[in-house]
């Protein structure tokens, strides 16, 4: 609610249900409201395309696109050279530019076409997690245009709906007190959406969180995929009992297999990842086969190789997208910071989609060994740990990891020998490997925090590849 958080602050917890409610009246005109039920009831015509109607499709629109960045985007017109903008006109995408992530962060507003100045312009801000967060700035169209999206190719593969009532974990500070006994959860009567505090999770305030389900009768979850692990984790460890749920749908972090399997166990249901970003460059949803799909009308995706040559399926490289569905601010071949891998296989639910075989991790989250190698999903090395609740891997230097634990109970010396023998069979018995427990782990202003960190600067790994000692 931005400006009036501080007088939501003030508020008595009846008063706060009321105010998100009264803000749920404006959001919920925002997303459903002229536009969409025609944008959902295209989404899920597409879905049928074949693969020579979605190449069409793309085509035609990217073509479109293209010569509205040459034209009217003040960034591409100046970035690019003349042979760029050639290229674009004739719609050759492989012959433009990759973007980074810093002249947007720098600029959003020079990404904006100049020929439409739609009112009132949104703004949503990535999380920040990574460095500075990046405005991304967004019509009342655009933000139909999601939902529709979200609703025909993520809820209802699920089996659920926007119209149930639902339970989500974001980042809104829903309880600014952080002595709260609770309730933590806020609700927003006009969608029956209960938001839960993704900053008051702990062991003792589990069963609150439950109880927030159970009262408001809550069908599905969606949201942190870490949060609602967490809180599973605190399930299974008490025994809790869960309101019957139809499904979790994960957003924001990567799903691993075993975060899967313990939140299916602790709330009944099957679990679906959704990939996506802020800014909305691409868009993948898991259908009813578990198959991570693609939405070709979003975003045409490159997989690349660090030479920005084409990855061949179940090779892991670069995700770099151009959006489709959005043309007010046009990202054109933007570097989002993920590795993926594409799967050859082809799904058995017959939809023409291109399918993700995994999301392997972020770029950020790169451990490099001391012989050179690179490794992601680093975190991994807590897998079937039970006495850590959760772990951070911070790379301080190519010799040096620093692993933070918040334990639960019978973490002991066992655990931490445990640790250091993972990290070092993985890089070495040369890296020291430093073990340290900590009450909590630092959490972004969204409620995230980062699993992985390095320290290693880009030049100072680059000096230490040239001198030899990588």
């Amino acid at each position: 609610m931005g400006r009036f958080d501080p007088l939501y602050a003030r508020l008595p917890v009846w008063a706060q249900h009321g105010a998100v409610s009264a803000y749920g009246v404006y959001w919920h005109w925002l997303r459903f409201g002229p536009g969409y039920a025609r944008y959902l009831k295209e989404y899920a015509e597409r879905e049928r395309f074949s693969c020579q109607e979605w190449q069409a499709w793309q085509q035609a629109r990217l073509r479109g696109l293209l010569r509205v960045a040459v034209t009217q985007i003040p960034y591409y017109q100046r970035a690019w050279s003349r042979e760029e903008k050639a290229a674009a006109w004739a719609g050759r995408l492989e012959a433009l530019p990759r973007l980074e992530k810093e002249p947007l962060r720098a600029g959003p507003e020079a990404f904006l076409r100049a020929d439409q100045r739609p009112k009132p312009r949104l703004v949503f801000h990535t999380s920040g997690s990574t460095g500075t967060p990046i405005a991304s700035l967004w019509t009342v169209q655009e933000v139909r245009h999601s939902l529709a999206l979200r609703e025909a190719r993520s809820a209802r593969w699920a089996g659920v709906s926007f119209n149930m009532p639902r339970a989500t974990f974001s980042g809104r500070l829903v309880e600014s007190d952080p002595e709260s006994r609770g309730p933590f959860y806020r609700l927003n009567l006009i969608e029956r959406q209960a938001y839960l505090s993704a900053f008051h999770l702990r062991r003792e305030t589990a069963p609150l969180y439950l109880e927030a389900l159970r009262r408001h009768r809550v069908q599905w979850l969606t949201g942190y995929a870490v949060s609602y692990y967490l809180l599973a984790k605190f399930i299974l460890e008490q025994g809790l009992k869960v309101t019957p749920l139809k499904a979790l749908i994960t957003t924001s972090e990567k799903t691993t297999p075993g975060m899967r399997r313990v939140m299916e166990q602790a709330y009944g249901c099957r679990v679906y990842e959704e990939y996506s970003t802020v800014e909305n460059a691409l868009f993948a949803s898991e259908c009813e086969h578990g198959r991570l799909h693609l939405s070709p009308d979003v975003a045409v995706v490159e997989i690349l190789r660090p030479d920005g040559t084409a990855c061949a399926p179940g090779e892991v490289g670069e995700v770099v997208a151009t959006c489709l569905m959005r043309e007010s601010q046009l990202l054109i071949r933007y570097r989002i910071g993920d590795l993926a891998m594409w799967d050859p296989e082809p799904c058995p639910c017959d939809r023409a989609m291109p399918v993700l075989k995994e999301v392997v991790g972020r770029i950020e989250d790169v451990v490099v060994g001391p012989d050179g190698r690179r490794m992601v999903r680093f975190h991994g090395i807590f897998v079937d740990q039970p006495h850590v609740r959760e772990g951070q891997i911070i790379q301080e230097t190519l010799n040096r990891i620093r692993v933070k634990v918040v334990p639960s109970n019978g973490y002991g010396p066992a655990d931490v020998q445990e640790i250091i023998h993972r990290v070092q069979q993985r890089l070495g018995p040369q890296v020291e490997v430093l073990v340290e427990s900590v009450a909590d782990l630092p959490r972004t202003a969204a409620g995230k925090f980062q699993a992985v960190i390095s320290r290693l600067s880009e030049q100072g790994l680059a000096e230490a590849e040239r001198t030899g000692l990588v």
